[in-house]
């Protein structure tokens, strides 16, 4: 009998199996397709490969601001993406490697939760005292007529294109979508958003979308809010989407359609509904020990739909763990870091403005623009502010980033909103010059109108 049987070898699983070994645990970890799930083989690392490659081109692009001639460039999107498949094959090199290290017991197959103590997979039975489900999710696709015609697909197909299309319709206007936007735009193509509710990002607060909705139309990305998809048609030179706004119905016409309109979670066919779990919508019902209604059964990260981030599962595995153990370990929610990679980057950590005038707290908050940082001028990279959300006792409780290197700024931000620190003690912290950083710093500093490089209020 082993102590814990993983379903699910993603940053949820993984995490799972290699802390269970810390503590003493016998494991074993299922996984039935790619180790390292979704982020690792379809999400968070060969996009951000992508990413990089869009950085070079967008920094290209501006070669004549930094006093360099070029000519002849070019950009080969199958050399990039085999770039990006060895990426994507030594990380979860690293991930085979750190299992093998910590003696975990990885078996490759499809699992099916027996009962509340075995799991079978391959024709065999595992006994265990503990059954932890990280099965994470798939894109999720709008049922739309036309949502099956060719060229219309999801973001794992968006990550295996081997031409860049000429004109590229996104439908979605969340994190997934805009960063292929982003991306895609830099890679040549001309790109349309069509995001049904009034607004894009709708986790993000919103001085930040009005900001990052005017940097993406300069960069030449089309973007329609309050637009609602109701088919996609064959046409001449491609696809058609047929939607509409207030204004009536519109048509766009493209090479490919994305679906970039989220993600559900997977729970089929590991045998969840014969045992009787408690499901919502799909997702997973768990206490704060990560337990379902099943004595000895457990599930953490995109199953359990909370925060449905690669490091948010990760932690949600780390503790769980460490609960059965009888540790009061537990995830601040309220701390949680978000990184969307855009041009520019936007970040995000605690509650925006919105969440805490609706939670009844009396705030205060403090602003910095980057074309008021002196790394950022010399860096060309100017568009963009940092806003630091405030409660009436001074701690912080929100930071909010649109700008270079934001999703580096935002881990001093967390420990911000995790600590509670109040704007007092980061005032207290030297900050060095000339840095990105010293933006936060003004930021905070502004919540009480110190910061010393902004006129008087």
């Amino acid at each position: 009998m082993q102590d814990l049987v993983v379903i699910g070898g993603g940053p949820a699983g993984y995490v799972a199996a290699i802390r269970a070994r810390q503590l003493g645990m016998t494991v074993t970890l299922v996984e039935k397709q790619d180790l390292g799930g979704t982020c690792l083989n379809r999400g968070c690392i060969p996009t951000k490969a992508f990413f990089q490659n869009a950085q070079v081109l967008h920094t290209l692009a501006r070669l004549e601001e930094y006093n360099v001639k070029a000519a002849g460039i070019e950009f080969d999107l199958q050399a990039a993406g085999e770039r990006k498949q060895r990426i994507v094959d030594n990380i979860v090199g690293g991930v085979v490697s750190l299992l093998k290290a910590y003696r975990v017991n990885v078996i490759a197959g499809k699992a099916v939760v027996a009962d509340p103590a075995a799991v079978e997979v391959n024709g065999e039975t595992i006994s265990a005292r503990h059954i932890l489900i990280a099965s994470g999710s798939i894109p999720a696709r709008l049922l739309l007529p036309g949502a099956d015609l060719p060229g219309v697909i999801t973001s794992d197909e968006m990550l295996d294109l081997q031409e860049v299309p000429q004109h590229l319709t996104i439908i979605g206007g969340g994190v997934i979508g805009l960063e292929f936007a982003c991306i895609y735009r830099a890679f040549g193509s001309q790109v349309t958003v069509l995001e049904g509710m009034p607004a894009l990002l709708n986790t993000i607060d919103r001085e930040i979308v009005k900001r990052m909705t005017v940097f993406l139309k300069k960069q030449g990305i089309a973007v329609h809010t309050g637009a609602m998809v109701k088919e996609i048609c064959p046409a001449e030179a491609g696809l058609q989407a047929i939607w509409e706004d207030k204004k009536g119905s519109n048509s766009t016409a493209s090479d490919v359609v994305l679906m970039a309109a989220g993600r559900k979670p997977f729970t089929a066919g590991l045998g969840l509904e014969q045992l009787g779990v408690e499901m919502n919508h799909g997702y997973i019902q768990v206490d704060e020990n990560y337990a379902t209604n099943i004595p000895g059964l457990y599930a953490v990260g995109d199953v359990v739909g909370k925060r449905m981030l690669a490091h948010v599962a990760s932690e949600e595995a780390k503790v769980a763990v460490e609960r059965m153990t009888g540790q009061p370990s537990r995830v601040n929610y309220e701390a949680v870091p978000a990184c969307i990679f855009t041009f520019p980057e936007i970040a995000a950590v605690g509650l925006t403005e919105e969440e805490a005038v609706a939670r009844g707290i009396n705030i205060k908050t403090g602003r910095f623009r980057f074309a008021g940082n002196g790394k950022a001028v010399t860096m060309g990279e100017i568009d963009g502010m940092v806003k630091v959300v405030a409660d009436d006792n001074d701690t912080i409780i929100g930071v909010h980033i649109l700008g270079p290197h934001a999703s580096d700024l935002i881990l001093e931000a967390t420990a911000m909103v995790s600590r509670g620190m109040k704007t007092e003690e980061v005032a207290a912290i030297i900050h060095p010059h000339p840095t990105l950083g010293e933006a936060l710093y003004e930021a905070v500093m502004d919540v009480n109108a110190q910061a010393v490089h902004l006129a008087p209020r």
